[in-house]
């Protein structure tokens, strides 16, 4: 399933910003959010928390989160797109939540089992769960409260971006650069047990102060940017070489991390009026160079788990193919974006498709070469 959730996740990226110049930012966003990042992030969660509390894998039935998540976000952007839908921004919300509150309820039982401590990057998954029920939970409660909409909507954007898919993000990217690199980080464990507070604290400052009194949200986007800094030092002294490869999934996964600092400095930024449009480089520099990074590296070893071999390296090899090159276009697309222009929407787009007709072709391939060497 989870090769699926990718192509889906991309398709669904590449559709919104090529789309973006004549629909709605609402359902441009939640194509994005709800339809591509959403259930792809709950799959991604069913492999790595077993990992986190050194537990055996996720059952069969856990599959089924992730497609809940799917039904969820088709609903909530067909309510958003097409006229005579009234129910199904509510009814998707309930059915993504429903989603969201069973993972986290199966995160909590493995806790909960496991033997020893958990790796802290448990913490951040539960808490980015916990935080995109609240944020459904806000939609849902402007049904009772729809003088509060506008607040409510602002609450659900921002625990869903930072919260959710933040810490998701951040948690996830601190354990994989050293898997894509190959060299061991020594503290990593200790960075996200210190910065966890930072960004709990940050998403919580920024929610609350977009929806209800904008200087919080200033505060809470500085903490916010406080790890990731952090981390970025740090694999500017670990990981230089790999970070600034032509090829290779490294700098893919330092232009995401990029492209998270810059939206939240735009969005402190845009608290004036300077014309910044923060969410535009979330969904043009953030979220592409993340997923295709860590497609890059996590799609071998989901289309085949087991033993690593030479298969693994090849496939591994072609999909990060001027990976450098790509994380430049979407660090440029995504910080022109940020300021309003729609090109740098497009030249996300454009990059996006690129790795997907470099991907396809890359399977083909390693699929070819497979049936080749099987007796």
């Amino acid at each position: 399933m989870l090769p699926a959730l990718v192509f889906i996740a991309l398709a669904a990226f590449t559709a919104a910003l090529l789309g973006s110049p004549a629909a709605g930012r609402a359902s441009v966003l939640h194509l994005i959010l709800a339809v591509g990042a959403m259930p792809l992030i709950f799959g991604a969660m069913g492999h790595f928390i077993p990992v986190l509390t050194r537990t055996r894998g996720a059952p069969a039935r856990l599959g089924a989160v992730p497609v809940l998540a799917l039904a969820g976000g088709v609903l909530v952007v067909a309510a958003l797109s097409l006229p005579g839908m009234p129910w199904g921004r509510h009814a998707g919300a309930f059915v993504a939540a429903t989603a969201a509150a069973a993972l986290l309820a199966w995160s909590w039982r493995r806790r909960i089992g496991m033997l020893g401590r958990p790796h802290p990057g448990l913490a951040w998954y539960q808490a980015a769960l916990a935080c995109l029920v609240f944020a459904l939970l806000a939609i849902l409660a402007s049904a009772v409260w729809p003088e509060q909409w506008p607040a409510l909507r602002r609450l659900h954007l921002h625990l869903n971006t930072l919260g959710f898919i933040g810490m998701t993000a951040f948690g996830t990217l601190t354990v994989l650069m050293p898997t894509v690199t190959g060299k061991p980080d020594p503290g990593a464990a200790l960075r996200l047990r210190r910065d966890f507070p930072l960004a709990v604290a940050g998403t919580l400052l920024v929610a609350a102060g977009a929806a209800w009194f904008a200087p919080l949200a200033a505060v809470g986007a500085v903490l916010w940017a406080i790890p990731p800094v952090r981390l970025a030092a740090n694999w500017l002294r670990l990981y230089r070489t790999e970070v600034f490869r032509l090829h290779g999934a490294a700098p893919l996964l330092a232009a995401a991390l990029a492209g998270f600092v810059l939206s939240l400095l735009y969005g402190a930024a845009a608290l004036s009026p300077v014309g910044l449009v923060p969410v535009w480089i979330y969904v043009a520099g953030f979220l592409p160079p993340l997923v295709t990074g860590a497609a890059s590296q996590l799609l071998p070893v989901w289309l085949r788990p087991g033993v690593q071999n030479a298969w693994h390296a090849r496939l591994r090899g072609a999909l990060g193919r001027y990976g450098g090159v790509r994380a430049v276009l979407f660090c440029i697309g995504g910080a022109v974006a940020g300021t309003g222009r729609e090109w740098g929407l497009l030249l996300g787009a454009a990059t996006l498709l690129w790795f997907i007709v470099q991907a396809v072709a890359a399977l083909v391939h390693a699929t070819i070469l497979q049936k080749e060497h099987t007796p």
